[in-house]
């Protein structure tokens, strides 16, 4: 099988399996498995497919149909910081993680008041800088599945989360919103109310950082290979 399409395949598991088991097929694994054996099971699923993608990926080198332009980068950079600080600040008192807030849900603050789903907002943005820089097929394949995990799962996040938690996650997401700055544009949340905090800011800031070392040995040869 050509290695590209392997890729696509695991990718297609990945995403897949863990839209299906977090929606459609949870409540049916959770009364057969007891919900230990099911998250047991999930994350059995999840790793393995996870480590599927990354060997397929590994083999299915190619040559980018577009690379971004010198200029591009430090723009995103400067988005990936802020995705680092979404992803370190949807750790912080999450009412989305199972037990959290059953009865009553807090007002939205720090990355909560910027967006209602701010782990998944940073696995898009992710998606979307990574496919900006570069247009390569496995880079397309991997991104694109990323950015349809993160979107849809939100989506049924939402749905979930209502029909589990009710009332207090329909008030919640009266106030908040599903697109970034959205309900603090529509005055729905205090400005104030979106400072994230120095943990999400200190973490992120860190996350970034080592990110962006690890990519280094990735941008110097590119940069030879533009200025070439």
């Amino acid at each position: 099988m050509d290695p590209k399409v392997s890729l696509a395949v695991a990718t297609l598991a990945f995403v897949g399996t863990h839209l299906l088991m977090s929606h459609p097929l949870r409540d049916a694994l959770v009364a057969r498995l007891r919900y230990r054996g099911f998250l047991g099971l999930y994350s059995l699923v999840a790793l393995t497919t996870l480590v599927w993608m990354i060997v397929t990926w590994r083999a299915a080198e190619s040559s980018p149909l577009w690379v971004a332009p010198i200029w591009w980068w430090p723009f995103a950079s400067a988005i990936m910081l802020f995705a680092s600080i979404l992803l370190v600040g949807s750790l912080i008192r999450n009412p989305a993680l199972p037990g959290a807030y059953p009865t009553e849900i807090p007002p939205p603050h720090g990355v909560f008041a910027i967006t209602r789903h701010p782990m998944n907002t940073s696995f898009m943005l992710w998606a979307l800088v990574h496919i900006s820089i570069s247009g390569s097929a496995r880079n397309l394949i991997v991104a694109s599945g990323v950015f349809a995990l993160a979107l849809f799962g939100s989506i049924g996040q939402d749905r979930k989360k209502k029909r589990l938690i009710g009332e207090p996650w329909r008030q919640w997401q009266a106030r908040t919103s599903f697109i970034p700055f959205a309900a603090l544009l529509q005055g729905r949340i205090g400005w104030r109310a979106a400072n994230p905090g120095w943990i999400a800011l200190a973490g992120g800031l860190v996350f970034w950082a080592l990110a962006t070392s690890y990519h280094a040995p990735l941008v110097s040869p590119l940069g030879d290979l533009l200025s070439s």
